[in-house]
């Protein structure tokens, strides 16, 4: 007997939906691309219960006839395309003809349209993939879809939604994405019969990020314009350096208007930033891709968010550049000259002469590149230090040079291994002698073991941390304050997580305060945290803190503000530190739950061991 069969249509599309729905934002995002694809001028997305219970899409566009209306509920129906010569130039947002098939198969969809040709407007009715009604209606010109009970015929995946407050921040994450994509078109975002977005057409892309973001988040962004429209022309806003995020969230990446998740053009992005912002570091950006339809293919995944380009490293050398220029306009870096020409020079040969005016003591009148900076503390005392630097001037005093060239060249590769390590919590001593600075930015010190390199940032945001989990523990937050309570815009997206977030904040010392509309006042702050970084601890926390984590165990989302607070106000890089501070520091990370690691996963300290040194040195 066979054991192949062919699927049900209904069955089929409930395994398809699998790949297209997600969850209710991926529902709004295929209806939302449907009403650009179709032209329109005015967008409503309407949802209850986080989109569960209800998800409803409105807009002016040209609507359907009635023939239409009922095949666009057909698998791999679309007039999006009409042939495999149409994937290799895709201009509309979709194409795949499967979208709505898929959501009508694990919901009630009632999808009404009208078009200016026709005498009435037409109503279809599907409840679970089966066609139920199809008839006459009243309706202006465009389409409405509404998608209620999303997966009631799916009990499992039903049950693996988030809370309603978590799926509406995915919803309006969404729509702050289609709204600056597409600034021409008005978008109003409804949330259980509130307004939560509302924008009307903006002439222009700074417009548009003003109605989203507001003022202040405009004066942080410097305009990107370059690249080349044969392969990509880069457009939009990045942040100014002293806008400073710790996370991805704030990069909206559009190619050819269609909102991506691009590793490679983040990347570039960050590339542009180089040497101006530390690692783990990240600007803000508005960033607009238009490449020609055929240097780019958008078929990639089901749900259309990874691209793929013709010619990947032109596209980001084109993002990289541009970054960098509107840097440099800005005043913030220089802008991108072309590389002299180098000419290469062959490795010198040694001759017995050459080795003979060498020994003799001449000086080589060869320059050394710049080295860091090393500010070590003035006249050092105490016995141990006298004796490390005694023990350092013998060995250089019984080092013999290798006799051939050769071997020197090897010497010095050996030598430059990355033998560095993060030390056990139980192998630091007690006894770490501080010596002095690198770069402003990390302590060097000794202790029994060798050699270490103290990140003075982590190493006080471990203390901070620690000592903010405490407090909180016992109730004993420490405020100050606000002479005059400063103000700031949420984004919406901010706006829908901030009453969760806000009681945990209040916690570690925040006082705040919801005004009219997306507005926040900050009253009072923790005590330890710089005035100026309390607007910035905010947004990010707003943006970064996951909104799966939001509904988590609250002592996870305490550690993630807790780890935040004490990033924003530790002590930070290109920063000198007295020696008191230095042992100070020093002395209090030694005290710590794990001084060797950061809330973040960081490492604090690194060790260079006394034997591998030796080693690198081909004493031993």
């Amino acid at each position: 007997m066979s054991k192949i069969r062919v699927l049900a249509d209904h069955v089929a599309n409930q395994i398809a939906a699998g790949e297209v729905v997600e969850r209710p934002a991926s529902v709004a995002k295929e209806l939302v691309e449907n009403s650009i694809d179709a032209g329109a001028t005015r967008i409503t997305i309407e949802i209850e219960a986080g989109g569960r219970r209800l998800l409803k899409v409105s807009d002016d566009g040209e609507g359907m006839v009635r023939d239409d209306a009922v095949l666009a509920f057909e698998r791999h129906a679309t007039s999006k395309i009409r042939d495999s010569e149409d994937l290799a130039a895709i201009g509309t947002l979709g194409f795949r003809g499967e979208a709505l098939a898929s959501i009508a198969s694990v919901a009630r969809v009632e999808l009404t349209t009208f078009v200016e040709s026709s005498n009435a407007a037409t109503r279809v009715t599907i409840e679970g993939g089966r066609m139920r009604d199809v008839k006459d209606a009243a309706h202006p010109r465009g389409t409405t879809i509404a998608v209620r009970d999303l997966f009631f015929n799916i009990p499992a995946r039903r049950k693996f939604l988030r809370s309603e407050a978590t799926e509406t921040y995915h919803l309006t994450n969404l729509v702050t994405h289609y709204a600056l994509a597409h600034p021409e078109i008005a978008f109003t975002f409804v949330n259980n019969g509130r307004e939560v977005v509302r924008a009307a057409p903006a002439k222009d892309l700074r417009e548009r990020a003003y109605q989203i973001f507001g003022a202040e988040f405009l004066e942080n962004l410097l305009e990107v314009n370059g690249g080349d429209a044969q392969v990509a022309r880069v457009s939009g806003f990045v942040s100014a350096p002293r806008d400073r995020r710790t996370s991805r969230d704030s990069q909206y990446l559009f190619v050819n208007r269609r909102f991506v998740r691009d590793r490679m053009i983040g990347r570039s992005l960050s590339e542009g930033y180089r040497s101006i912002l530390p690692y783990g570091v990240y600007p803000a950006a508005l960033l607009f891709i238009e490449t020609p339809l055929e240097e780019v293919d958008v078929n990639v995944h089901p749900a259309k968010t990874e691209v793929r380009f013709r010619r990947q490293a032109a596209v980001a050398d084109a993002v990289r550049e541009a970054v960098k220029n509107a840097l440099a306009s800005g005043g913030y870096a220089r802008p991108e000259e072309p590389e002299p020409h180098v000419m290469e020079i062959e490795e010198p040969i040694i001759t017995a002469s050459a080795t003979a005016t060498v020994t003799a003591g001449a000086t080589p009148s060869i320059q050394a590149p710049p080295q860091p900076r090393i500010d070590f503390i003035p006249e050092p005392s105490g016995d141990e230090i006298a004796r490390d630097i005694e023990t350092m001037i013998q060995a250089a005093q019984q080092y013999q040079p290798p006799s051939d060239f050769q071997s020197a060249k090897s010497v010095a590769f050996n030598s430059a291994e990355k033998i560095a390590k993060v030390p056990e919590p139980e192998s630091l001593s007690q006894n770490i002698r501080p010596l002095g600075q690198l770069d402003e930015s990390f302590i060097i010190a000794t202790d029994d073991d060798g050699l270490l390199l103290i990140d003075q940032h982590v190493a006080h945001e471990r203390i901070l941390f620690d000592k903010y989990r405490a407090l909180e523990a016992e109730r004993r937050t420490e405020s100050q304050q606000l002479l005059v309570p400063e103000t700031f815009d949420l984004t919406p997206a901010q706006a829908a997580v901030f009453d969760d977030l806000a009681p945990e904040l209040e916690i570690y010392g925040f006082e705040l305060m919801r005004l009219s509309g997306r507005t926040v006042a900050i009253k009072a702050t923790p005590a330890d945290l710089p005035a100026g970084e309390a607007r910035n601890m905010l947004a990010e926390l707003l943006d970064t803190v996951d909104a799966e984590r939001k509904n988590s165990a609250r002592e996870t989302l305490r550690d993630e503000i807790a780890a935040s607070l004490a990033c924003h106000a530790a002590i930070k890089v290109n920063m000198p530190l007295a020696p008191e501070k230095m042992r100070w520091l020093i002395d209090r990370l030694l005290q710590t739950s794990s001084p060797t690691t950061c809330p973040h996963g960081r490492p604090v300290i690194l060790r260079l061991k006394t034997k591998d040194i030796l080693k690198g040195f081909h004493r031993i």
